[in-house]
């Protein structure tokens, strides 16, 4: 594991690394932070999934999370949103599809199965290496993210409800079977057959797999990709025919930036943080 950069903050460190990736067979990035608790002993870990186009970076720099998570002597993660240089033709050629769109699932269809597999990397791989080499309490872990991975984060939740202590999102894709991101992701990276896409849309899980602790979700009403892409409105229906937990919040004048994430991210911090440290 390779250290790229390291930065003190509040009294802790932004921490980023390069490592060799088993499940994607790729070199993968991270950001981790540490609060000053962390030379202590073991921590509970909030785990952020971060939207289309962005990186590792780009949740440690905006979402104002640092001096909160400091407070609360949690330690934050956030992956990259894609392998990246894989050799793949076309990976670069659309934003919202390959390099910085990977979905947070594990794809089947040649050639993104070899490299394309972030839910098996989020899920497993990363928390394995966090585990080695960080003071990561393994029964404490939380996930949260926004768009894309605000969906992603849902779907690792729901798909493993004895591992997350607690679900929150931003603005995350509601039903990507329903909307244009989803079906163009769900077509490259799983295929024509949309029945197996039914295992990575968050409002089909929702109604085999129920979680214990309520779901967060704040959605901003100025959002200009609310109705054509997330369509939170179908989530919410799907909570409620299976009986899952939901509080959605409609934010009036917010939009789909970090401007909105940052004001509303001490609220999702303190609603983990009653879950991790309970």
């Amino acid at each position: 594991m390779e250290l790229l950069a390291e930065h003190q903050c509040f009294d802790g460190a932004v921490h980023y690394y390069r490592h060799p990736s088993k499940a994607c067979d790729a070199p993968m990035r991270f950001g981790i932070y540490l609060p000053p608790q962390a030379s202590q002993g073991p921590l509970p870990v909030l785990y952020y999934l971060a939207g289309l186009t962005c990186t590792e970076e780009t949740f440690l720099i905006k979402g104002g999370a640092q001096r909160l998570a400091a407070e609360l002597g949690i330690i934050l993660v956030a992956p990259d949103t894609s392998p990246r240089d894989t050799g793949i033709a076309g990976e670069d050629t659309d934003w919202d599809f390959g390099s910085g769109a990977g979905f947070y699932l594990d794809a089947s269809e040649a050639p993104w199965a070899q490299h394309y597999r972030m839910y098996s990397y989020v899920t497993a791989e990363l928390p394995a290496l966090l585990a080695e080499h960080f003071p990561v309490d393994p029964q404490r872990h939380s996930i949260f993210g926004h768009s894309m991975g605000g969906h992603g984060a849902l779907v690792c939740a729901l798909k493993n409800p004895d591992r997350y202590r607690s679900v929150s999102a931003f603005a995350p894709i509601g039903a990507p079977m329903q909307s244009p991101w989803g079906e163009k992701a769900f077509s490259g990276y799983l295929g024509a057959d949309r029945a197996s896409w039914r295992a990575w849309d968050a409002s089909e899980l929702v109604r085999e797999h129920q979680l214990a602790s309520p779901i967060l979700i704040d959605q901003g009403t100025a959002d200009k990709f609310l109705h054509a892409q997330l369509k939170p409105e179908l989530f919410e229906a799907a909570c409620r025919e299976s009986g899952q937990r939901l509080e959605l919040r409609l934010q009036p004048g917010y939009d789909h930036s970090y401007y909105f994430i940052s004001s509303f991210m001490a609220e999702h911090l303190r609603f983990h943080a009653a879950y991790l440290k309970a």
